[in-house]
């Protein structure tokens, strides 16, 4: 396979800054693979595991949420948060879990709908971390 540039910035900084043969990842209308000269494409990503090949191996991770843009040049994701699966803190992601499936039932008892919103992100964010630790 052709290799070709791949960015993906998180709002820490540079998460991945290199060159890959192709990326998967879930947009709001289903999973879309992305190899070398694809045409000029942006989708918004959704809260999913992604995969990205690198010298002929899949590496894997958490996404979540933002952009991905295609172009000649590279592509770009633009993502709000993102992880590889096999540096997840999984007991970090459990607590996650625990404690937005919490505020959920406070939230909905209060019917809170701003932050029920914010902490069912939250719990779709964990789940999506805990099952991206396990495709290391």
């Amino acid at each position: 396979m052709t290799p070709f540039k791949l960015q993906i910035i998180t709002p820490d900084g540079v998460f991945f800054d290199g060159m890959t043969e192709n990326v998967i990842v879930r947009t709001t209308v289903g999973d879309k693979g992305i190899l070398a000269r694809h045409e000029p494409y942006v989708a918004a990503i959704t809260i999913s595991k992604f995969k990205v090949k690198i010298d002929g191996n899949f590496r894997y991770g958490a996404i979540s949420s933002g952009v991905i843009k295609v172009s000649k040049e590279k592509t770009v994701i633009l993502a709000q948060s993102c992880e590889w699966a096999d540096e997840i803190d999984v007991d970090r992601a459990v607590k996650a879990k625990q404690v937005a499936e919490s505020r959920i039932t406070e939230y909905e008892k209060a019917n809170d709908q701003k932050n029920l919103d914010i902490a069912e992100f939250k719990l779709k964010r964990a789940l999506n971390r805990i099952e991206a630790s396990k495709m290391r």
